[in-house]
């Protein structure tokens, strides 16, 4: 079984194209709670970035993390890289409850930051990140990996964008999680930390339907969550819905879950379903099932027929170079600060939708 999980797929690539030099653009990787740690750290370096420090109170984590990054220099304290003028980002995966207050040291300390989805865990977070940005001009940056480092979600924005659907009229995304609870730290189970499955992992899936679809804004439809097998875990929501109407009229539904069975290669297929007034694209994100593993395949019908592209380590993962372009131009190319947040607010609010409708 070739299992994927705690960020591993999320390997270095060949195919990133370095946007700056060696010491140019230096930032720091804290907080290490998640192992998507390793591909925001990863991406980041890929596109030419210099790894300076890492920082996290748990000396076993460091240890793993410097066996992975070899001469990365161990900060004594959090302070001591927030010090330092040549640290220009900091990159951080912490349990998700503490990832606004981390953001706003940073951002305050007059550097960006960039962090582990879900950027928070309620509304009032969100609402004092969204203060910190506009007092300081810093970044608050979301890895929204699910379509950020994935060669197949990411080659189909592209395609969307030069036209290839037409119109997208709808999006459907599947996201099955391997639960694995035996590897899972105390936290995951906790909903006060993690903020709710469809906090957490559905804002992955609202961020590719804004992207698609080009809304600015949407309505919730409906939201669902439940904790259907796991009465041991009664923190733990293991299973999510969701239905959305953008501003542009196009629809989104999606299931998110931790129902992979054991017997699948990786840690979920996830799937996506886009409708377009000129064509219709299947993204088979992970391992095309009964073939190959790891896939990242792309399906695309139109009115010229069919087509099927593996595009498994052919994008380069794009946003990590324009996301540090930006915070050197201090433009918006990689993602806009008000798509980051929109993304956030939504998955959240479709959380309080459902914990409402459970009587929470």
């Amino acid at each position: 079984m070739v299992d994927i999980k705690d960020g591993a797929n999320y390997a270095p690539t060949s195919r990133a194209e370095a946007v700056v030099s060696p010491g140019e653009f230096c930032f720091a990787s804290a907080y290490l709670d998640h192992g998507h740690i390793y591909g925001q750290t990863n991406g980041l370096r890929d596109a030419g970035a210099t790894l300076k420090y890492v920082y996290d109170p748990d000396p076993e984590k460091v240890r793993k993390f410097c066996e992975a990054y070899p001469g990365v220099v161990v900060a004594e304290s959090f302070e001591q890289i927030l010090a330092d003028p040549a640290v220009r980002l900091v990159n951080a995966a912490a349990i998700p409850d503490q990832r606004a207050t981390i953001g706003i040291r940073v951002m305050e300390s007059g550097r960006d930051y960039l962090t582990d989805k879900s950027p928070f865990t309620s509304l009032e977070q969100l609402e004092a990140v969204r203060k910190v940005v506009a007092q300081t001009g810093r970044k608050y940056a979301v890895y929204y990996a699910e379509r950020l480092h994935n060669d197949a979600a990411w080659r189909a924005g592209e395609l969307i964008a030069q036209g290839a659907l037409g119109r997208v009229l709808q999006v459907l995304n599947l996201a099955p999680h391997r639960l694995a609870p035996e590897t899972r730290p105390d936290w995951f189970f906790n909903k006060r930390h993690y903020g709710g499955i469809l906090t957490d992992i559905g804002s992955h899936q609202v961020e590719q339907f804004l992207t698609y679809a080009g809304c600015n804004s949407a309505h919730i439809n409906f939201a669902r969550v439940e904790n259907f097998s796991h009465p041991d875990k009664p923190g733990l929501e293991d299973f999510g819905e969701l239905s959305l109407t953008g501003d542009n009229g196009a629809s989104f539904y999606t299931r998110v879950d931790w129902y992979t069975p054991e017997g699948l290669r990786t840690w979920g297929d996830g799937r996506c379903f886009i409708v377009g007034t000129e064509g219709t694209m299947e993204l088979r994100k992970y391992l095309d099932v009964g073939g190959a593993a790891p896939s990242s395949k792309l399906i695309l019908v139109d009115g010229s027929g069919e087509s099927v592209e593996e595009c498994q380590d052919t994008t380069g993962f794009p946003y990590f170079g324009q996301l540090i372009l930006d915070c050197i131009h201090r433009t918006e190319n990689a993602m806009t600060q008000a798509h980051a947040f929109l993304a956030a607010e939504l998955s959240m609010r479709a959380q309080a939708l459902a914990d409402r409708a459970r009587g929470q």
